[in-house]
């Protein structure tokens, strides 16, 4: 299967990677001319990708489209183009419904929405999408794996997830200068808070049953884990990340 992809930032570099490295026969891909310094990074780094010079050369030179331009100028961009029925349109923008995907895109016959994820570079990208459709999910499956919630409402919910990564690295970071407060190089307890929440995240990965369950692993009655999380969960941290995460919802769903 042959890609086009409008716009050539950090998830089209994602992705492509993905698609590319280390692949006996990976697929043709067709990178618009945005960015060009990513795109010619990415070319001189794998045959397989090609620049093109304008946007509809991408549209023209492949059936399935990765959209992953910001959200205010798509509808700019999508009417510029000439779209044919058979084309599957996929949509990398947050909080940019289907119904206008649909009518700035027409006629393409299939419109996705979907949420990848910088590690699609190393293949460990979960995607959400909706709705289901082939095409979207052979791609996503071969930089990670796919899962489709039950409506397209609940996509948001996912988007909401990802507005939290800034802050948990910002978490790191509070404990590392923490650290550093009480004396300890910067180096050093940068890397100490990267490695064992790295670990954490390996944990995470092969875990199989409830946060909560493995939450419990990680603290023993009377211990000092179970001393911080009751210290912030009386300080509201809980209910502050889920009054955050509600903030998030609402502006995604009244663009």
């Amino acid at each position: 299967m042959d890609y086009g992809f409008i716009g050539a930032g950090e998830i089209t570099a994602a992705i492509v990677e993905g698609l590319s490295k280390d692949i006996a026969d990976p697929p043709s891909i067709y990178l618009s001319p945005r960015s060009r310094s990513v795109g010619q990074e990415l070319s001189a780094r794998f045959a397989n990708v090609e620049v093109r010079d304008s946007n509809q050369a991408v549209v023209d030179s492949a059936t399935t489209i990765i959209l992953a331009v910001r959200p205010p100028i798509a509808e700019e961009v999508l009417r510029d183009l000439t779209f044919r029925p058979e084309h599957v349109l996929i949509s990398a923008l947050a909080g940019v419904p289907l119904d206008r995907l649909r009518d700035w895109a027409a006629p393409a016959g299939e419109v996705v929405r979907s949420i990848p994820l910088p590690p699609a570079a190393c293949r460990q990208s979960l995607t959400a999408m909706y709705p289901d459709n082939p095409e979207a999910r052979a791609l996503f499956d071969s930089v990670g794996g796919s899962v489709v919630p039950a409506a397209e409402k609940d996509l948001d919910v996912f988007s909401g997830a990802t507005a939290t990564f800034a802050a948990h690295l910002d978490y790191l970071g509070t404990i590392a200068a923490w650290m550093t407060d009480q004396g300890i190089d910067d180096t050093t307890a940068t890397a100490f808070t990267s490695h064992i929440f790295g670990q954490l995240g390996h944990s995470l990965a092969e875990q199989n049953g409830s946060l909560e369950t493995l939450t419990g692993k990680h603290m023993t009655p009377g211990g000092l884990n179970e001393q911080f999380l009751t210290d912030l969960r009386t300080n509201g941290v809980p209910d502050t990340v889920r009054e955050a995460l509600d903030g998030i919802l609402t502006r995604l769903r009244d663009k």
